[in-house]
């Protein structure tokens, strides 16, 4: 496991276009089809990592709390499967089984959306406004597995109600950290 931090794409970035598989219902799924009215979240995870295992919970309740509020949600796996084949479209549609994903769980074969993103670690989290535009980049909160901190989601929390009460977001955003992504050689 090699430790990540965000790159921390530049806020105000509209968000980059995708149409990719979703492993949990086998249709394509683009980013116009996932988009809230209220904004949207885009999640980088994995299956094996230990930070997203850590906090996969709590990303599904983040999402059942929010989309009933008008944001929409979706994940995206881009590991290299050839080295990592517990990332695989088979494992991944395994583990939004197992963990209750309520939105799609997307799998970028090419990695060219994580690289329009610039994701860098498994979790990274990303919330885009009404108009797609960034607004929120970074971590979940300041949990990490074996800091003892509880898992409760409230840097991503408290962004998504910023949006519900139109109030600014913070400033000082703090980038999420986890594994790299695996990318393909």
């Amino acid at each position: 496991m090699s430790l990540a931090p965000s790159n921390m794409m530049p806020l105000g970035t509209k968000a980059p276009y995708f149409n990719l598989l979703d492993t949990i219902s086998s249709e394509m799924v683009s980013l116009d089809s996932i988009s809230g009215k209220k904004g949207t979240v885009v999640m980088f995870i994995c299956n094996h990592c230990p930070f997203v295992k850590h906090v996969n919970e709590e990303i599904v309740r983040i999402s059942n709390d929010y989309r009933i509020n008008g944001f929409g949600f979706v994940a995206i796996s881009s590991n290299d499967v050839n080295n990592y084949p517990e990332d695989s479209p088979e494992e991944m549609t395994l583990t939004a089984e197992k963990n209750n994903y309520t939105f799609p769980y997307l799998y970028d074969e090419t990695q060219e959306v994580a690289k329009a993103y610039d994701a860098a670690c498994t979790p990274d989290f990303y919330l885009f406004d009404s108009e797609l535009k960034l607004i929120y980049r970074g971590q979940l909160d300041n949990s990490r597995p074996g800091n003892m901190i509880q898992v409760n989601g409230r840097d991503l929390r408290e962004a998504l109600d910023n949006v519900l009460i139109n109030s600014p977001q913070r400033k000082d955003q703090k980038p999420s950290v986890g594994c790299n992504i695996k990318w393909i050689k």
